[in-house]
């Protein structure tokens, strides 16, 4: 399926419902339609055989809108100087992209040797801006494919950063029918030459006409030079001639004119910048040349294809400790991981539960999950600060090249496994981290709370410089040397390994749905359905966690009695003696609380409230508003509720 903006004559008119349909975006000065040129007739050969939808722009007409509609499409950038030179970062940070170098960008001639006749001295283009961002634009593409392996050496010579395998030798790619009609001219001239030697007449420095006729003179052959013939009418004026003369006076990439002369059976005359000329395919029988370059599209598509087609893998991880003694669903966590995780990582702290035990059947049930035991001291007065260690830890042990991080009491909703890598293809490329929707349930299926944001870090590209623990401004230093957090963390936020600086992340939840969340809590059920209207819309679209912290609150409070509190004093360093005024739950102490107590509490929270923060004590006469999700919850949840 191939379109191009190209309708009628060379007026560009460009076309949304096409573009969005197309795989493959060309970008190019200009096309065919307006200028037949050696690297036009390359990049429509290209087009011509396309094995994806694909669509055509130009340079000139490209926007951060045009970008930023692209995101998810594999880009094709040929020569590309009328785009606007500010958009390059934008490119690189956005878009999945290949580059064709025709020619020598990094320089402000295009060519080394111009530079050099131009100014009077060696080309230092890539010690300046422009080189300096046409590197970052080649170091940022998935390919590069170059014209020549003397072009990409005189590249690398210069930027060494761009070696690497993504490099590929295109060389000028011909349509079959031009092959075909090369082939057909051969046989009709074969042993019917003059004694001719053709020349190429054109104005462009590069192209030499008037080194090549001087070689001639140097050599005393009689030569002709021509002058504007149309395509075909050249091609049938060079098979008829003895042999054909090229001297650039600098690199010529790799010329279609000098292939083009020895496919139609030309002697050759042409000298050293001529930078295919040594290359293995070059200097074989004219047989194994056409077979080259009819092979050459399919080559070109299949590295574009494996692009397309990739299908990143990605790592799901998570922690455990003493997970059955605490009833939480860690087993139904590493199942809905499993759901679209080519490798789920579970690094247990020493449990002495039965949790351990049953990792290790899991492990040896499904070799997917790759399971550790990594025991701390959780006696340790900063005990707190281990939980982004065992997170960070985890996530060390990750191969794939995204990361998915879940707590062991969250789970994925089934239907949204296909959704996850989907979200992947649709990302920016300077994306590193994103949140997603979180459902946090209220003592039930009934209840998803507004009172907390609807959002959690959740995946990121397997960055080293990636981690877990307490961002740069919240990190303190005890008098023993000992780490811990100021308020605003939980002590597990994606941080930088070396500066701690947070990572930034790309969130669907903006200041509008804030606001709009705000007024839901602040005006009660008044406000609400706006906001459930949206919740119930964003969890149809993007993958979402079902978090079960809150699900049975009575455990949840039992927890709080014999450990959160103990939490977030250690993390925070604060004592907290266990008084009355310090119980946000009961109006005593902790160790005066009975277990009917606690249940009858949740019973009332549950019915009552739609959520608390208990930063402050309960207070019944404020109860919090709550939404529904329509969507239900996971199936393997469901009889994990009925056992609990």
């Amino acid at each position: 399926m191939l379109t191009s903006p190209f309708d009628t004559g060379s007026v560009s008119r460009f076309d949304s419902n096409k573009f969005n349909q197309a795989q493959v975006i060309f970008v190019a000065d200009m096309f065919v339609d307006e200028y037949v040129g050696g690297a036009e007739l390359t990049t429509q050969a290209l087009i011509d055989s396309a094995t994806t939808p694909t669509y055509w722009v130009k340079a000139n007409q490209i926007t951060p809108e045009l970008i930023q509609a692209g995101v998810g499409k594999h880009w094709v950038f040929c020569n590309y100087t009328s785009m606007q030179q500010q958009l390059i970062p934008v490119v690189i940070a956005n878009l999945s992209y290949s580059i064709i170098e025709y020619d020598y960008k990094f320089c402000k001639y295009r060519s080394i040797e111009k530079h050099e006749v131009a100014e009077g001295k060696p080309c230092d283009c890539h010690d300046e801006m422009q080189g300096k961002l046409t590197s970052a634009f080649f170091h940022g593409a998935d390919n590069v494919f170059w014209m020549s392996q003397k072009q990409s050496d005189l590249y690398v010579e210069r930027f060494p950063f761009l070696s690497g395998g993504n490099n590929h030798i295109l060389s000028s790619v011909f349509s079959i029918n031009t092959l075909d009609k090369l082939k057909e001219l051969r046989s009709k001239y074969r042993g019917k030459k003059n004694d001719k030697w053709l020349i190429i007449g054109s104005t462009s420095w590069i192209k030499g006409a008037s080194e090549s006729e001087e070689t001639c003179k140097i050599n005393n052959l009689e030569y002709e030079t021509v002058w504007g013939l149309p395509y075909e009418e050249m091609l049938e004026k060079l098979a008829q001639s003895k042999g054909h003369v090229y001297s650039p006076p600098g690199g010529d990439t790799c010329p279609r004119v000098v292939i083009e002369a020895k496919l139609l059976g030309c002697d050759l005359l042409i000298n050293d910048n001529v930078q295919h000329k040594y290359e293995d395919w070059f200097n074989s029988r004219v047989e194994v040349i056409d077979e080259y370059l009819r092979e050459s599209p399919d080559r070109f598509w299949k590295v574009i294809e494996s692009q397309i087609n990739h299908v990143p893998t990605i790592s799901g991880y998570t922690t455990t400790r003493n997970c059955i003694s605490q009833k939480y669903p860690f087993k139904q966590c590493i199942e809905s991981l499993l759901g679209f995780c080519d490798q789920v990582v579970v690094v247990d702290g020493g449990s002495t539960d039965g949790t351990w035990e049953a990792l290790e059947e899991l492990s040896v049930a499904n070799d997917r999950i790759i399971i550790a035991q990594n025991k701390r001291d959780w006696d340790h007065p900063r005990f707190a600060v281990f939980d982004g260690l065992q997170k960070a830890y985890a996530r060390s042990l990750c191969t794939g090249e995204w990361c998915w991080q879940m707590d062991s009491d969250e789970v994925v909703h089934e239907k949204d496994y296909g959704k996850v890598k989907e979200v992947i293809k649709r990302l920016p490329k300077a994306t590193d981290l994103i949140a997603l929707p979180v459902i946090e349930y209220w003592g039930g299926p009934e209840k998803v709370r507004i009172d907390v944001n609807p959002w959690k870090w959740r995946l990121s590209r397997n960055r080293k410089y990636i981690t877990h623990g307490i961002p740069k401004q919240l990190r303190v230093i005890d008098e023993e040397d000992q780490l811990y957090a100021r308020p605003g963390t939980d002590g597990c936020d994606y941080i930088d390994t070396e500066t701690h600086e947070i990572i930034p992340c790309t969130t669907f939840y903006t200041k509008e749905v804030h606001q709009l969340r705000e007024n839901a809590f602040k005006n009660g059920n008044q406000g609400v359905n706006g906001y459930e209207n949206w919740y119930n819309q964003i969890v149809n679209v993007l993958p979402s966690v079902y978090h079960y912290s809150w699900f049975d609150i009575e455990r949840k409070i039992k927890t709080y009695r014999g450990y959160w509190t103990k939490h977030w004093q250690s993390l925070y360093n604060i004592k907290q003696e266990d008084t009355p005024e310090n119980n946000m739950f009961f109006k005593k102490k902790w160790s005066d609380v009975a277990d009917e107590e606690i249940e009858q509490l949740s019973k009332e929270l549950g019915e009552k409230m739609g959520g608390w923060i208990f930063h402050e004590p309960i207070n019944f006469n404020k109860p919090t508003p709550w939404v529904k999700i329509n969507r239900g919850q996971p199936e393997l949840m469901k009889s994990w509720n009925d056992k609990k």
